[in-house]
């Protein structure tokens, strides 16, 4: 072309033929280098800019544009805990690790949360010194959810909230326990539906984090059947934001003619089959399993003879043939362990089923980010910085990067240099919408948010309140009291049933001085804890334990109160906790 420009017309007759000659060489390169991309494209690897909302259409989830999404995604956990946030951001800034996030190439968070959370005005294990964390200083727990919210648009990540818990203490077997109606369930997911109406990287609502026990799908008992209360809470979702997706998990049992003997807590979807999910917007369903491995708890189908490849079948009775048959989008919401390599029996089943979602182009948010989870650690390592590089390293096969080790780096919050891990994404993954922020005007629903409020249009009679369970009255539970010099420890039973129970432990400094640090031990006999928060609570051999504090908590100031506590499973008459001490150390 720059022959044109020249002033001797003698060759312009060849500075056109050079044009035309080189456009045809160009255009046919370009032909070559485009056609084995095309041919080998697909959602992981594309560069794409995703348009919201999303949407389904047979087995896929889609963006605005009719191309399909394949999530990528951690769960994020914390907010639905005592912390009321995020865990980490006791070590890091919370811009930080969503940055490191979107850097090792996945593109949502599942960000689990509590009823009681949403209720809550405090927070707890944040260090506002660091870095950006000062902007979370004097904030709610849903304000804080707005800033990471908006956060994670402006890095180009997705979210979508969890119902993990309604009290803060456990993972409840129906959506209405611990104190809260069906109502309020509902309430509060219509809250948020309108809240994040105009915060269009929100992308829907994963309604109830594993249903289990009495739970069941396709009996039509009102009071216990998930399916008929997912699709009243759906719809009821839809009705205040038709752009979200609705995001129903399996339950555990109590599943008509289902074929498996036994499922996880969650991971039973036997029962679409017969009793599918019947929504106002049939576009908008996503059915999501959970699946593990046996470090979180043995099953007999990792010792079957045929192990590994009977996993295959499982997998495909108990919910892939939802997608295979064409029915609906599948979206593993939680798999996850500690053990990635090829001799355990939970690193065989690790990469098994990461070959299976990529075989199957599944979507997927991986259990966890959080080192924390004492069943399956996470992506991070303790010092919430550092990446467990056999873990990213086989889930990097699901994500658009290329892992490499790279040099150290200095965090805003100055705990110094740390090597890490990073992904090097080679795709550009955008977020096009428009309107983004939280809804300024009415950020809550007209109704009460709390354990009494009353029942919602919606609800059928039959599931009043007084049918729902509630926790232990303190008369009904067992209280235990004991002081140090500077500490006193209280212990409540505040729920108590048939097979197992739960304690809270609250210490409080009644001096002046500050204490650094603090230890606590009991005795406990005929029990078997199964989770447990805001502690470490290790067992010493017998009956004792100790209990140490999170990083965040090691501090109590004069007249500061620290919670925490755990569930167990009763393995006899003789299951309470007895001498219980604490000691601290200023």
């Amino acid at each position: 072309m720059r022959y044109i420009h020249k002033k001797k017309r003698k060759k312009l007759k060849f500075s056109n033929q050079f044009f035309i000659f080189s456009v045809v060489i160009v255009v046919f390169i370009m032909g070559i280098v485009a056609m084995p991309a095309r041919s080998q494209v697909n959602v992981v690897d594309a560069e794409m800019t995703m348009e919201l909302p999303l949407s389904t259409r047979g087995a896929k989830i889609l963006d605005a544009k009719g191309q399909q999404v394949l999530l990528r995604g951690v769960n994020w956990f914390g907010i639905e805990t005592e912390t009321h946030v995020p865990h980490g951001l006791w070590k890091r800034d919370y811009k930080e690790i969503l940055g490191q996030i979107k850097s090792l190439g996945y593109n949502l968070i599942r960000l689990p949360y509590s009823l009681e959370a949403l209720r809550s005005p405090n927070v707890n294990g944040i260090d506002f010194s660091i870095g950006s964390n000062k902007e979370l200083e004097g904030k709610t727990p849903i304000q804080v959810m707005d800033l990471i919210i908006q956060e994670a648009q402006r890095q180009g990540l997705l979210v979508l909230l969890d119902n993990h818990r309604l009290s803060d203490r456990r993972i409840s077997e129906l959506w209405y326990e611990d104190g809260f109606t069906e109502a309020d369930w509902i309430d509060s997911w219509k809250m948020l539906a309108y809240r994040y109406k105009n915060q269009t990287n929100v992308i829907g609502a994963d309604l109830k984090n594993e249903p289990h026990g009495k739970a069941g799908w396709g009996t039509n008992d009102l009071a216990t059947d998930w399916r008929l209360a997912a699709e009243r809470a759906g719809n009821a979702i839809l009705d205040v934001n038709p752009n979200w997706l609705i995001v129903v998990e399996g339950v555990e049992k109590n599943v008509p003619t289902q074929k498996l003997p036994k499922h996880w807590q969650g991971g039973n979807l036997e029962g679409v089959k017969r009793y599918p999910i019947r929504l106002s917007r049939r576009n908008k369903l996503v059915y999501s399993p959970h699946e593990y491995g046996p470090r979180v708890a043995d099953q007999p189908w990792f010792w079957e003879r045929k192990f590994p490849k009977n996993l295959i079948a499982r997998w495909q009775i108990g919910f892939h043939y939802i997608s295979s048959q064409n029915i609906a989008p599948i979206f593993i919401g939680e798999f996850g362990g500690r053990e990635v390599d090829t001799n355990s029996k939970e690193g065989i089943w690790q990469n098994e089923f990461v070959k299976y979602i990529k075989q199957k182009k599944l979507s997927f948010a991986y259990w966890s980010w959080n080192p924390n989870s004492a069943d399956t650690g996470g992506i991070l390592l303790d010092d919430w910085l550092s990446i467990d590089i056999p873990k990213q390293q086989l889930l990097s096969q699901l994500l658009p990067v290329n892992f490499s080790q790279v040099a150290p780096v200095q965090t805003s919050g100055g705990v110094g240099q740390v090597g890490e891990v990073r992904g090097e994404i080679n795709s550009k993954f955008k977020i096009q919408n428009s309107k983004l922020g939280v809804s300024s005007s009415s950020p809550s629903l007209p109704h009460s948010l709390t354990p009494s409020s009353p029942l919602s249009p919606s609800l059928p009679h039959s599931l009043t309140p007084s049918s729902s369970p509630s926790p232990s009255s303190p008369s009904s539970g067992s209280r235990i009291s004991s002081s140090s010099s500077q500490l006193t420890v209280t212990s409540d039973i505040y729920t108590n049933w048939q097979t197992g129970f739960c304690v809270s432990f609250k210490i409080m400094n009644q001096s002046n001085a500050k204490v650094n640090d603090w230890l606590m031990t009991f005795s406990m006999k005929q029990a078997a804890i199964n989770n447990s928060w805001n502690g470490n609570f290790k067992p010493q051999g017998g009956t004792q334990y100790v209990v140490t504090p999170l990083d965040w908590g090691r501090v109590v100031e004069p007249n500061q109160v620290r919670d925490f506590g755990f569930c167990a499973n009763k393995l006899g008459s003789d299951y309470q906790p007895t001498q219980v001490r604490v000691n601290s150390q200023r």
